[in-house]
């Protein structure tokens, strides 16, 4: 029997692309180039910005797939569904699509992933910001492997993750979807994400490219101004990271306006940088309606076609979540000259490049995915991926203070567990987990997974304690009303926990997520009035924040017994957080970012030149509460032994080597830190910079000699003439345990001339760990 040449797996990719874009039509390219949004209607709260605006009603099924289709949008995370039933209808979707075009050609069906599968019933993990606070990569890449197969195993291609936007004002929103405030820290946590999903067959999607968390006024979608230099150095690294260290085959455009030009209209960014300057080979996807955004909030476009001609000249290949623009409105600019039709064959020769990689092409593909071929219920929650949520939770806890060892609690006596987040199992979450995303709309709906509250973790894992419980006020309002019997719960227990923090939503439906914006970095609503009131008590008050970013503590921290940070840390964080509460997990999570002392402390960010900080000319002290890096453990560590050659060709490497120990009573885990510093350089540069890290666990006496192996390239910045260079001079090598908490620091020349370097340039530093035997 005749196969095709583009249907023939035996031939190469680039031949069987090429051969069925020549027996496309125009309307059958721009069909590749598009998404559908199914079951979106106007009565719904958005999921989205703008989602009602765009919800136009789509012609019948049969009529606007009879050309083809790129893309399904969120089969699973738009409704509670039934893992196997929407497995089931993706087949029938594909299998309907196949039979109603010319080729047979299925579409690539997208969900969003950013703390684990958002869909109903699926594994509930830490948000991003948590992964940064564990520090820990081979984690965070096992955790995304899970996710991916999850995924796969119901018929999805495409993840909507990671994140890679770098904190700079965590009054934004989606701060709690970042992993941190250092590029190093985020790219190389989200090159193991993005290497996790791909390995599981997924197609990562890396987001928002680029400077979409950098807004004026941490306000969402808000302009970003920033200079080219801080635009390479800080913005783009985590991007290159995830594409070499981490294999991404597609990349989503920002919203936000990068001084005065939105990414999804600049070929710079789109094309000449991340293509032809990165070798880029993928598919750019639009943000949700971020093609329309040009015309309607942007302004740069006088019409649906005249935004699509932008986005597609600038290398947008798929627009989402639903056709608008891509259609007959490019369609008839194509037809009458506009737009050269070469464009849209850029684009489509990359959509069916990537289908023809995913086997969507192959003459045996089925549209029944292994969970309709099993036929079985399927579980998104299984106990592997349970454990693995654990493991992740009880990583990121971070505890931040500890006066008087209050920590571990005594197993017995009077609880007074006070506070908004106390017992709400929705301020474990972030705003992308299915039930605070999705869930919220449907309360008539089972939560999907199995979880506790704080309240009812700490009931479990003190059982001879007498707990009492009292809400005090709500996540945000005005609202005092409960405040006395908050005070009196207080006033009769022997220890206070005040559980206060965040409720992740939508467009202003939460205090931290999408479109929920701060004003400042004061605890949300009277919170801080409550913790004010509970402080007054005498009672010693362990505050245990369940937050999406760092909130301004410098009021309360004096007179706090003991301060336990959580990031939204998904359906094992309870438990996560009483272990450490009991001492049951010794807390090993680190600082992914600063905590303020003032509510105006931000946007500032330990990445910082010396005149950022505190200074004799300002009566502004910017100086944190908590720094970057830093987390206590209940057992105590020791670094000695610190090596470093003397000189560092400015083409070379050197060894940076120190011996770690467990001097306390019970194993723990220590995260080593290296961190740089250029005195001299010929702009400003950061007082000190994360170059490296490993997270080392040991028994009690144990020790391990860690070995970072840094790379010249490492020192590289941006320099006046916007090439990026390796300076000779002085260098210097600081090692600790915080930013702030520096153990050892030492003088290294750089030597040879200023040498320049491009995107081939080493991104990573190795690190190595051995043991080194037991108590000395």
């Amino acid at each position: 029997m005749h196969v095709n040449t583009w249907a023939d797996p035996s031939r190469p990719t680039g031949e069987r692309v090429a051969a069925l874009l020549a027996e496309l039509t125009l309307e059958e390219k721009l069909a590749q180039l598009v998404g559908v949004w199914v079951g979106i209607t106007e009565d719904e709260e958005a999921v989205a910005p703008a989602q009602h605006e765009f919800a136009e009603p789509l012609p019948p099924w049969d009529e606007l797939t009879k050309p083809g289709l790129g893309q399904l949008t969120r089969v699973f995370g738009t409704q509670p569904v039934d893992p196997l039933t929407g497995a089931k209808v993706l087949a029938d979707t594909q299998r309907r699509l196949v039979a109603n075009n010319r080729f047979g050609i299925p579409a690539m069906a997208h969900e969003e992933c950013l703390a684990g599968f958002t869909a109903w019933q699926a594994t509930v993990f830490p948000v991003p910001l948590a992964w940064g606070a564990s520090f820990d990569p081979e984690s965070v890449e096992r955790m995304a492997a899970e996710v991916g197969r999850a995924m796969r195993t119901v018929g999805v291609h495409q993840g909507l993750a990671p994140v890679l936007d770098v904190t700079r004002d965590p009054r934004w929103g989606r701060t709690e979807e970042t992993i941190g405030e250092d590029p190093y820290l985020v790219g190389l946590l989200g090159a193991a994400y993005t290497r996790g999903l791909e390995s599981s067959g997924i197609v990562a999607t890396l987001k928002h490219f680029a400077g979409y968390s950098a807004s004026r006024g941490g306000r969402n979608h808000g302009p970003v101004s920033m200079g080219p230099r801080e635009f390479a150095d800080v913005v783009l690294p985590p991007f290159e990271m995830a594409l070499r260290e981490g294999g991404a085959r597609s990349v989503m455009h920002s919203y936000a306006e990068v001084d005065g030009v939105p990414p999804a209209s600049d070929p710079k960014l789109l094309t000449e940088l991340l293509r032809e300057q990165w070798g880029f080979q993928g598919v750019v996807v639009a943000d949700y309606f971020g093609v329309s955004f040009l015309e309607t909030t942007h302004g740069i476009a006088g019409s649906p076609g005249e935004a699509a001609a932008l986005a597609l000249a600038a290398g947008v290949d798929v627009e989402l979540p639903s056709v608008r623009c891509y259609g007959e409105p490019l369609a008839e600019l194509v037809r009458s000259g506009v737009v050269d039709e070469a464009l849209v064959d850029r684009a489509v020769t990359r959509v069916l490049r990537q289908k023809c990689e995913l086997g969507l092409l192959d003459p045996d593909w089925s549209p029944d995915s292994p969970a309709v071929v099993a036929g079985e219920p399927v579980d998104l929650d299984p106990p592997h991926l349970r454990e693995l949520a654990r493991t992740m939770a009880e990583r990121s806890v971070v505890l931040l203070d500890n006066r008087g060892s209050a920590l571990p609690l005594a197993g017995s006596g009077k609880l007074a567990v006070v506070g908004p987040c106390a017992d709400d199992l929705l301020s474990m979450m972030g705003c992308y987990s299915f039930p605070n995303h999705v869930g919220v709309r449907h309360p008539e709906v089972p939560l999907g997974v199995a979880m506790k509250t704080l309240l009812e973790a700490v009931r479990e894992e003190f059982p001879d304690a007498e707990v009492l419980s009292a809400k005090g006020c709500e996540v945000s309002g005005d609202d005092r009303a409960g405040f006395d019997e908050a005070v009196a719960a207080a006033n009769d227990a022997d220890v206070v926990l005040a559980v206060l923090g965040d409720l992740a939503g939508l467009f202003g439906r939460g205090t931290s997520g999408e479109g929920c914006d701060a004003e400042d970095l004061e605890l949300p609503g009277v919170q801080g009035q409550l913790l004010e009131a509970l402080l007054a008590t005498g009672k010693p008050v362990v505050l245990v924040l369940l937050t999406g970013r760092p909130y301004a503590l410098g009021s309360y921290v004096d007179r706090t017994a003991a301060v336990v940070q959580a990031f939204f840390p998904g359906e094992e964080g309870a438990g996560a957080v009483a272990g450490v509460l009991s001492g049951r997990v010794n807390p090993s999570g680190k600082l992914p970012v600063q905590v303020p002392a003032t509510s105006g402390g931000q946007p500032v960010t330990y990445l910082r030149p010396a005149l950022a900080g505190k200074t004799d000319i300002s009566s502004v002290d910017p100086t944190p509460c908590f720094p970057f890096g830093h987390g206590l453990s209940y057992t105590s560590f020791e670094l000695t032994d610190f090596a470093v050659a003397d000189e560092l060709p400015v083409d070379g490497e050197v060894e940076v080597s120190c011996a770690v120990r467990n001097s306390g009573a019970q194993r723990g885990a220590e995260v080593v830190q290296l961190y740089l510093h250029d005195p001299v350089a010929s702009v400003t540069r950061p007082v000190r910079q994360l170059a490296g890290f490993a997270r080392v666990e040991l028994d009690p006496g144990e020790e391990a000699l860690v070995s970072f192996r840094l790379h010249a390239d490492r020192t590289s910045f941006t320099g006046r003439d916007g090439r990026r260079v390796v300076e000779p001079g002085e260098l210097r090598v600081l090692v600790g345990c915080s930013s702030e908490d520096i153990r050892w620091e030492r003088s290294v020349q750089l030597t040879g001339e200023p040498r320049f370097v491009g995107h081939d340039r080493v991104l990573v530093t190795p690190v190595t760990t051995a043991p080194r035997g037991g108590d000395r």
